[in-house]
């Protein structure tokens, strides 16, 4: 069994470089709406995102520069929107 590798990525070596969809279609990781093909549209991105190396980085990318709209790191508008909440909220234990 083969031994992968994880990259390692900082100023030299940019998480962008190495990222799935930089040869995939723009347009399907930022489909208009979010119902009929749109959804089938944010699936396959959200496959091609699980499938790259770059994933955690794309999404954290994502989450701080606030992007808004398409599919990021794997995770849908709402899904990033979820998780700023839940980053800004703290938890409550009782």
């Amino acid at each position: 069994m083969a031994v992968q590798s994880i990259p390692m990525f900082d100023e030299k070596n940019d998480w962008r470089e190495v990222a799935l969809c930089r040869n995939t279609s723009p347009e399907l990781f930022f489909p208009v709406g979010n119902t009929g093909n749109a959804l089938d549209s944010i699936s396959i991105a959200k496959t091609v995102c699980h499938r790259c190396t770059a994933e955690q980085e794309c999404l954290e990318y994502a989450i701080s520069s606030n992007q808004d709209s398409g599919v990021w790191g794997g995770r849908s508008e709402e899904e990033r929107r979820e998780i700023r909440r839940q980053r800004i909220t703290p938890s409550r234990t009782r």
